[in-house]
């Protein structure tokens, strides 16, 4: 983890939330009045060429409003939550010399906890037991016979989260969840937070997930396969939509199936977001459409 910077800078702003919610939108329009710099705290945005799936900003837009940790990564190289706090830290202490205040955008909420509180310190493992780990039948089922707590909290497919909580239960024989319970963080930074969220979101989703593929969805998919990537060698094409739009292009699924499951699967992420979100703490509840409250959240951070 990067050093930890002093509190006396100016604290961050943080719009958070689910997938859909606006936060973008609300984060732009901070831009004409306060000259932010910007963060995107979205694990997928990192990624080249992932730009329709991912909800990025146009190009042009990303011109006039630069956001650091976009398109920073190719989809086979690795980025975690501490890398992220890394380039944040060294993004706000630039921001703090040039008297700029910090927007942080999106919705990874263990990019947040990495920011904000640190991680708790827990050994790893080597490749060799990561595979022995990662060959079970059941990943779930096996996290919940030594950690049924963590394991209610982790979708049966989050194969990553899943495989750590059994690797650090059989370096330590101690669940991981109570390392969570136990880990008591200093602030790393100061910071106004907020949730956004809004009525309907569900309905939205369904309804960004008809226009993406009317931008071209489906054609970027074809593109990054093109270039060798696919869900069996490359972790992002594993991630909402990419998948099920390569089972339609392997045949597996018709196009209607495959929108329908990345609906459904878009609108489960959604509600993992705002549950780990709530668990963080300090995060304010804020409509998306209540730019008022947004403006008196970067005027209590900023003054």
């Amino acid at each position: 983890m990067a050093e930890e910077l002093p509190l006396e800078t100016k604290p961050l702003l943080i719009l958070a939330g689910p997938t859909s919610a606006g936060k973008t939108a609300a984060a732009i329009a901070l831009a004409e009045q306060w000259n932010p710099r910007f963060i995107s705290a979205d694990a997928m945005q990192i990624y080249r060429g992932m730009d329709i799936g991912t909800g990025k900003l146009s190009v042009e837009m990303l011109e006039r409003f630069p956001h650091a940790a976009i398109d920073i990564r190719d989809p086979h190289e690795a980025f975690n939550a501490v890398d992220f706090a890394t380039l944040a830290d060294a993004e706000i202490a630039s921001a703090t010399q040039e008297g700029r205040p910090v927007v942080l955008v999106g919705g990874t909420g263990l990019y947040f906890r990495a920011l904000l509180e640190g991680f708790v310190k827990v050994p790893s493992g080597d490749d060799a037991l990561r595979a022995e780990i990662e060959a079970l039948p059941d990943l779930h089922a096996a996290l919940s016979e030594v950690d049924p707590v963590l394991a209610e909290r982790l979708h049966p497919h989050d194969h990553v989260r899943l495989t750590r909580g059994i690797e650090v239960f059989r370096i330590t024989g101690k669940p991981l969840s109570q390392f969570h319970a136990e880990h008591n963080p200093t602030p790393r930074h100061q910071s106004v937070s907020l949730c956004l969220d809004r009525d309907g979101l569900y309905d939205r989703i369904n309804a960004r997930v008809i226009q993406m593929l009317d931008e071209g969805y489906l054609q970027e998919v074809e593109s990054l396969r093109a270039r060798g990537y696919s869900p069996a060698n490359t972790k992002p094409m594993r991630s909402l939509g990419y998948r099920h739009l390569s089972e339609h292009l392997d045949g597996d699924l018709d196009l209607d199936e495959s929108i329908r499951r990345t609906q459904r699967d878009t609108r489960h992420f959604a509600k993992r977001q705002r549950n780990l979100l709530r668990s963080l703490g300090g995060f304010e509840p804020c409509d998306a459409n209540d730019m008022d409250r947004i403006q008196g959240a970067a005027q209590r951070a900023w003054g």
